[in-house]
């Protein structure tokens, strides 16, 4: 095996490992499972740092589609489509189980790859997302009011609304339906249909 192909080689086995035993499995079980020996990962990857850092962005950059943010703020259609659209692809590019379970181990431990993670979500998805909706809904734009956290929080919650389902299947290993597709749609539908009403509201009580 070449030198490249041994690395890729480790770092897919490094996913699924993690995926398993979270951040606190040792390279040196890595090693064992893999069949190599332990120096052998460290000819890749010069610490177990450098490793994580690897899969952070085989797992996780790899999958996040730039055009996502280009989808948010394309004014030619409603945001209720935006916003269907984005977790439709959403869901089959992410919801996997490497995916889903190194990312709720990071956030128990001190490896910043959720906060890494969640921070490219809340830049190009949930603050876009707050002025498209505001836009819509003919309220102030950010110059004449910023935009604040429960206005943010209205968007985060819409989108750990679709992600529990990936917590269920899992993390909890309980049932959810094979075909995301409609609760997806579901899920968009009734944020549409309830958030206009809090949106003005927060907007109304702001100074």
């Amino acid at each position: 095996m070449r030198a490249n192909e041994r690395e890729q080689f480790i770092l897919e086995e490094a996913v699924r490992f993690f995926a398993e035993h979270g951040f606190e499995g040792q390279t040196r079980e890595l090693a064992k499972r893999v069949g190599i020996t332990h120096s052998a990962i460290y000819r890749h990857f010069p610490s177990k740092e450098a490793l994580i850092e690897r899969v952070y962005e085989h797992v996780y950059l790899s999958r996040w589609d730039d055009g996502w943010g280009g989808l948010i703020v394309d004014r030619s259609r409603s945001l209720e489509g935006r916003l269907t659209d984005f977790y439709l692809q959403y869901v089959a590019r992410v919801f996997h189980y490497d995916w889903v379970r190194i990312f709720v181990f990071s956030g128990l431990k001190t490896f910043d790859i959720t906060p890494r993670y969640l921070d490219i979500v809340r830049r190009q998805i949930i603050e876009p997302a707050c002025l498209e909706l505001r836009h819509e809904l003919g309220l102030p734009g950010p110059e004449e009011r910023p935009v604040g956290e429960r206005e943010l929080e209205l968007l985060w919650g819409l989108h750990g609304r679709i992600f529990y389902l990936a917590i269920r299947r899992f993390v909890y290993a309980t049932p959810t339906p094979d075909d995301l597709s409609d609760i997806v749609k579901d899920g968009v539908k009734a944020f549409m249909l309830g958030v206009p009403a809090v949106a003005r509201s927060i907007l109304k009580e702001s100074p």
